[in-house]
């Protein structure tokens, strides 16, 4: 694989619509990461530098793995066949999962490794694309050792939530988690090992992709994201978004996992109008770009931040610099 590098130098951060990390160093990118909000552009940008590097596209969305729920997802794989590539570019990890299947932080990382492996084995420039930051910071970072957890832990945790959750609020205290989810995952980590999350989450972490990915953070101003999403909830409800609603519903799959599908499973029980149901669409993602932008603020630390709905010309700027 040719070398690709990029330099930080302050007096390159007016160049292009790029913001660069304040340092005097060049570094040898064996991979990138490219992150950002919602409808910020960044799977287009990710698989037109993939186009010109001879990337492949490493999907690191926590929703965008699962397989039939493409157009909720805002998937690349949206309206087309699930494929290896798009024209000419492999995408991995992308609509791999079914709906009834669950996947960890701890089992993705290790798919993401897997396949970064094999990209750089190919000669390939591995380009991790996506918004969670559960999986970002795991690439980045590597994660602690978790203790195995048993079925029937598991099983005990979900149904303490479901049924007593001031008992689990009690049990997990100052350290217990808003979202559901978090919270089971906290309570039958504590019910397995008899010893809070916190403490294993302090351990020495491992597994993180090594040399770090250049992480390029694509940011347009908030107006032009806002419009970018009332633009693309149409065109998802007209893409069959609404045929993969009834397929979370009879999969049984946590309809609160991805934005949408909650709205729409309420419109399909008729507990909401379709006016209702695209607004509430609309807003809950807007609130959901909110809160990724503040995550990308504090936790991202990206080497290059593009501040504008990303452009060809930001392309050839990145490309000269990598």
């Amino acid at each position: 694989m040719a070398p690709f590098f990029r330099e930080h130098n302050l007096k390159m951060m007016s160049v292009a619509n790029f913001k660069f990390a304040p340092y005097n160093r060049a570094m040898i990118a064996t991979s990138v990461i490219i992150a950002g909000p919602t409808a910020s552009g960044k799977s287009d940008f990710a698989h037109r530098l993939a186009l010109r590097t001879g990337g492949v596209i490493i999907n690191c969305d926590s929703v965008q793995i699962y397989h039939g729920i493409e157009n909720i997802a805002a998937s690349p794989f949206a309206g087309r066949p699930i494929t290896p590539d798009i024209d000419g570019v492999p995408y991995r990890l992308f609509s791999i999962l079914p709906l009834t299947q669950q996947i960890s932080v701890a089992d993705y990382l290790g798919h993401a490794r897997a396949q970064y492996d094999a990209a750089i084995g190919a000669g390939r420039l591995p380009i991790f694309v996506g918004g969670t930051g559960f999986y970002i910071n795991a690439i980045i970072n590597g994660l602690s050792p978790m203790p195995d957890v048993s079925d029937d832990a598991r099983r005990r945790a979900r149904h303490m939530v479901e049924t007593d959750g001031d008992a689990v609020r009690a049990m997990l205290g100052e350290q217990c988690p808003a979202d559901p989810q978090r919270m089971a995952r906290a309570l039958e980590v504590l019910l397995e090992t008899g010893r809070p999350l916190a403490h294993w989450q302090q351990m020495p972490r491992r597994g993180a992709i090594v040399p770090r990915p250049v992480r390029i953070l694509i940011n347009p101003p908030r107006d032009i994201l806002a419009a970018r999403i009332a633009a693309r909830i149409p065109q998802m409800m007209d893409g069959g978004a609404l045929d993969e609603a009834r397929a979370v519903i009879a999969s049984g799959w946590d309809e609160c996992r991805a934005i949408g599908a909650g709205e729409l499973c309420r419109f399909l029980r008729g507990e909401i109008d379709a006016d209702t149901c695209n607004q509430n669409w609309i807003t809950r993602t807007n609130q959901y770009a909110k809160r990724q932008r503040t995550w990308f603020r504090t936790q991202f630390d990206a080497d290059i931040e593009i501040t504008n709905a990303p452009t060809d010309n930001d392309i050839d700027a990145l490309v000269q610099r990598l």
